[in-house]
């Protein structure tokens, strides 16, 4: 990866042009817009490749066809109270695409809008918010170089075990401060809360004098190409973040109110916006993206878009790590505008949602294939639960798997009793399962004959 060519410019343009052709100069200015043809809010990188527009001037150079990009934006831009390394405000735009996606947002993720069935209702919600933190907390450590595979790590959880390697111990870390951010969402921000975040997904992976401490003069931090070592960003100074990070917690803490003059901030950019601080600002040694990530996730919650609970933006992200780092990274090379990373976290968050509700439906389906097999059978028709027709759904697939009480436990949330009372009547009464026992611990195993038992 390299670092994106800088624009030209925008005041050596101004009076090249004007001093130049006068008239030109004020089409530029007239019929200016903020994207391109086909709506793309483009880095000068990626547009001086591109051929002008043929209207309303044609014959444009690629500097001049930028110019009245620049100019668009430049009339559009809001200053926003944090500021890079040399104390320059960030800045943001709001172009067509920005405004449909928060639109967008507002109507399928928050408020008391309804959607699908499965978590609005109190007996599922559990189950699949749980799926969706584990989801999220692998795919965060994923991106992080965490290698163990998604079975792995799920059983790990799930089962309550120990982490057998660093990789493990990413996930159930980033797990573990998931669970954290929903116990805290309606408290203010504080540096605090932020030290406490980054312990968690630090925790036993990074020297304990670097954990839940920002950084200092002698960690010399460097956001590095791996395959080239050259430095991408180089952070703030280390002096300079506790005046940061306190900050970012007041901006985390503003309403969204515009009284005494403040300019209205649409929650979901606010959200966005401290994600890309913290990683700016990188306070710690490791961990930055973890943690920026899981204050996304807490800033969405506090403010009312339950559903973003619900979605693992890494995984999006990870499909494609290059474009994350070039938002990054447009974001700090054109004037600090912002914009760049907004465009892509907004459809980042879009297409988690869209993949969230692929995932319900494929659930869903699951479960009512599983009551199907049981409408023939008068024995164990309208006998099982939801948590204990997933758990047949999935025996069906994996015969001699084992289960234990803490695994059904954990993957629904429910106290132990519940779970144990799940599976005693699954072995016991309805014999879907064999009940075993080894030392002190209870084993239930799926049979190699369970359609023949379901079935009769």
């Amino acid at each position: 990866m390299k670092i994106p060519v800088s624009p030209p410019d925008y005041g050596d343009m101004s009076r090249s042009i004007a001093g130049d052709d006068g008239e030109l100069f004020l089409r530029l200015l007239g019929g200016a817009s903020p994207v391109d043809s086909k709506g793309r809010y483009l880095h000068w990188d990626k547009l001086r490749h591109l051929a002008p527009p043929t209207s309303p001037s044609p014959g444009l150079s690629s500097e001049q066809w930028w110019f009245s990009i620049k100019t668009a934006r430049r009339n559009l831009y809001k200053p926003l109270p944090l500021k890079d390394k040399q104390g320059r405000p960030f800045q943001f735009a709001v172009p067509d695409k920005i405004a449909h996606e928060l639109h967008w947002l507002d109507r399928h993720a928050a408020g008391s809008i309804q959607s699908d069935d499965t978590i609005t209702n109190d007996q599922t919600r559990n189950t699949y918010l749980i799926c969706s933190l584990i989801e999220e907390a692998i795919n965060s450590s994923q991106l992080e170089g965490a290698s163990t595979t998604r079975d792995v790590a799920k059983e790990m959880i799930r089962q309550d075990r120990a982490p057998k390697n660093n990789s493990e111990q990413m996930i159930l870390n980033n797990y573990l401060a998931m669970q954290f951010i929903r116990e805290i969402k309606d408290e203010a921000l504080t540096p605090s809360i932020v030290f406490e975040l980054h312990r968690l997904v630090t925790r036993n992976t990074l020297n304990e004098a670097s954990v839940g401490r920002f950084r200092t003069v002698s960690d010399e931090i460097h956001v590095v190409d791996n395959a080239t070592q050259k430095y991408l960003h180089t952070p703030p100074l280390a002096k300079q973040l506790p005046e940061r990070m306190d900050a970012l917690c007041d901006f985390a803490n503003r309403g969204s109110s515009v009284d005494a003059g403040e300019t209205f901030l649409h929650p979901v950019i606010q959200s966005i916006t401290l994600h890309f601080m913290l990683a700016y600002d990188h306070p710690f040694c490791d961990g930055n993206g973890r943690t920026a990530r899981a204050l996304f996730y807490w800033s969405m919650a506090k403010q009312g878009y339950w559903l973003a609970e619900f979605v693992s933006i890494s995984r999006v992200i990870k499909r494609a790590p290059a474009q994350y780092a070039n938002a990054f990274l447009h974001t700090e090379t054109d004037d600090n505008d912002l914009t760049y990373f907004l465009v892509h976290q907004l459809d980042v968050i879009h297409q988690a949602i869209e993949a969230l509700h692929i995932f319900l439906e494929k659930k869903s389906q699951g479960i009512s294939e599983a009551k199907r097999l049981l409408v023939d059978n008068p024995r164990l028709h309208g006998k099982l639960n939801f948590r204990q027709l997933a758990l047949l759904r999935h025996a069906l697939k994996h015969p001699r798997f084992s289960y234990v009480v803490q695994e059904h436990q954990r993957s629904h949330g429910i106290s132990y009793d519940v779970a144990r009372k799940d599976l005693l009547q699954m072995a016991d009464t309805l014999k879907l399962l064999i009940k075993t026992k080894q030392g002190k611990r209870y084993y239930f195993v799926v049979p190699n004959d369970l359609e023949e038992r379901i079935a009769n």
